[in-house]
Parts: C-alpha cells; sequence; structure tokens
C-alpha cells in the first residue's frame, strides 16, 4: 500500500480540539528508556492528515498525536514527537537514533529484515460518490457499469482492471476507468458528473467526505484491506510490549475508537493492537 497517497489541494478542516475523554491508568509495562527519562519519544512526519499535521495555530494534531498522547500519560511520561522525514524512519530505527516511528506501515518482508511493528489500523481502497448516487451502487457487483475514476499507476488503476474482468466474465456491463494525475482532478470529475465515482485510498476518501461536508460520501465495501501499524526497532521486546499495553488499554476504555470517529475514520479500526516480527503473524480482519 502507498503510505504517501495525497490529497492535494483538499483543505485540513477538521477541528484540532483535544478530545475529552481521559484513559485512565493500567498496568502497563514501561520501557527502561521511558521509566529513566519520563519521556515517550516518537517519531512522526507531522505532515500527513488526517493522522498527523500541524493545524492552523502550528499546533500538532491528528488521530496518531492525539493516541501517542492517551499513550504517554498512560505510562506517566511526557511526549516528545520528533518530526522526521519518512524516508528517514527506518533506517533510523535501525541505527539507534529513536526506539518509535508512529506511522501508518504497512509490513513487508523487506521492511521486516530492519524493525518490527505493532499494528493499530487497517485501510484499503474505496469507491466514493455524490450522495445522489449511493443508492445506485448495490449488489455483489456495485461497480459494473459505472464509470470510475482512478490516479494514474495507483493501486486503484490496477485493481479496476481486475474488477472490470470479473463483471465481464460475470456477463456484466464493464467499469468504465477514466485516469486522472492527481485526487483533486478525480473528485472535481466526480462533482462534475464526468464520473460516477472515485477509488482512493480509503483514509483519504474518508478524511475527504469529513471536511467537504459530505460532497462525496464513501462506500461501505473496502478494498486490499490491509493492517496498518507503528514501526518499533528490531528486537526491542521492552518498547514493544509498552506500546501494545497501552493501546490495548486505550481499545478496552473506548478512547481509541473515539478518536478514530472524531475524524470519520471508525470503519478502520481493528479488533486489537498486536505486534507484528515476521509476516506469517499478520491477520486478517
Amino acid at each position: 500500500m502507498n503510505r504517501y497517497l495525497r490529497m492535494s489541494g483538499l483543505a485540513l478542516a477538521i477541528s484540532a480540539t483535544v478530545w475529552g475523554g481521559v484513559a485512565k491508568a493500567a498496568d502497563v509495562p514501561k520501557s527502561a528508556d521511558v521509566k529513566q527519562s519520563g519521556t515517550l519519544a516518537v517519531a512522526n512526519t507531522l505532515d500527513f492528515a488526517p493522522f498527523e499535521y500541524l493545524d492552523a495555530d502550528g499546533k500538532q494534531t491528528g488521530i496518531i498525536i492525539e493516541l501517542a498522547g492517551e499513550v504517554a500519560k498512560l505510562v506517566d511520561a511526557k511526549l516528545d514527537v520528533q518530526r522526521t522525514p519518512f524516508p528517514s524512519m527506518i533506517p533510523g530505527l535501525a541505527a539507534g537514533r529513536f526506539k518509535i516511528a508512529w506511522e501508518t506501515f504497512s509490513a513487508t518482508s523487506e521492511r521486516l529484515k530492519q524493525v518490527d511493528f505493532v499494528m493499530f489500523l487497517k485501510a484499503g481502497l474505496a469507491v466514493s460518490t455524490s450522495p445522489d448516487k449511493k443508492a445506485s451502487f448495490s449488489g455483489d457487483t456495485p461497480l459494473c457499469g459505472k464509470r470510475i475514476g482512478v490516479s494514474a499507476g495507483s493501486a486503484s488503476d490496477f485493481l479496476v482492471d481486475k474488477l472490470t474482468k470479473e463483471c465481464t466474465d460475470k456477463g456484466q456491463k464493464p467499469i468504465e476507468k477514466s485516469v486522472f494525475n492527481s485526487s483533486t482532478d478525480i473528485v472535481q470529475a466526480v462533482l462534475s458528473d464526468r464520473v460516477d465515482a472515485r477509488m482512493d485510498d480509503a483514509t483519504a476518501s474518508s478524511y475527504f467526505e469529513v471536511t467537504s461536508k459530505g460532497q462525496l460520501v464513501v462506500l461501505p465495501t473496502l478494498y486490499e484491506v490491509a493492517p496498518l501499524g507503528m514501526a518499533i526497532a528490531k528486537d526491542d521486546k521492552e518498547t514493544a510490549d509498552m506500546m501494545v499495553g497501552a493501546l490495548a488499554e486505550l481499545f478496552k476504555n473506548g478512547t481509541y475508537k473515539s478518536i478514530l470517529e472524531k475524524y470519520g475514520m471508525g470503519a478502520y479500526a481493528i479488533k486489537e493492537p498486536y505486534f507484528v516480527g515476521s509476516m506469517d503473524a499478520l491477520r486478517a480482519e
């Protein structure tokens, strides 16, 4: 999955008000580093809304920032978000420059040679359309015969080709695929009725539904679903246990789901956080 499917030109309009619930202290194990420093240090890009970004006042906010703040409370530590370019994160963990890179990483065999992961989310591809057309996408093959916009060379581009074959194999009309250079262009094509819907990164689509006040709505089916997680230095069991334990408490007390729903991301919750040190540990949600 492409971690950096961006929403160029889309307004970041979600309120940065901190969620009002407070996670209760739990028996969460602390790593030696957090015990000694009193700080939970997290590498993060701070530029991928709705997960992490700076609001109009320059304040750090977003799903990951709020979750990290709640974890810091549970381990009685101060949160230190260290702004780090995405390509530098896994090398930085491998080199020992920091212990946690909290982004929405997908686990791959190559990455797992250098780092481990704690999974806390799922995502995939989703279709969004105008509210007046939503009811027309029904049945087991809702996209057959529809005009679907995709970004050139994206996962959506290839998936629509696969789904089109499934339509024709079943004797149904093929999908009419239109290819665009940016997500913004696809959105405008849907709004102007040049295509019936867009297929794009699911989290980006849900975020636009919120920020656009429902100009486009996301259909319920997710395609190519995959778990996403933060990266932890390889074989750092203390840090991994701390993060799994803290997140498990946030899942249990409702904080996790409330933060996701605040940003329109409730559909991407997983059942529980879990550790991944090898590809066979990945779960199908």
